[in-house]
């Protein structure tokens, strides 16, 4: 075996790697958008299930406002205090 051989082989191999690379980064690539593909289809199910968010009623027909209501149970009044 002369030196063009081996320089030839490991040629050879270094292009070999380099393809094996290229397909392994086109399957993760391809993978990932899928992913995201699957991850924005989601996102889009649940904002329509949430409804709007500007405050305004999530059903009109129905009349009645669903906005949650904060209270603070240590809160005490002034009545409480005196």
């Amino acid at each position: 075996m002369n030196v063009d051989d081996v320089v030839a082989e490991k040629i050879a191999a270094a292009r070999a790697r380099a393809e094996a690379a290229k397909r392994r980064r086109a399957a993760l690539n391809a993978n990932r958008q899928r992913g995201l593909a699957f991850r924005h289809a989601a996102k889009l199910r649940n904002q329509a299930s949430v409804g709007p968010t500007d405050g305004s009623l999530a059903n009109p027909s129905d009349g009645v406002a669903t906005a949650a209501v904060e209270s603070d149970s240590t809160a005490n009044t002034t009545e409480e205090n005196s």
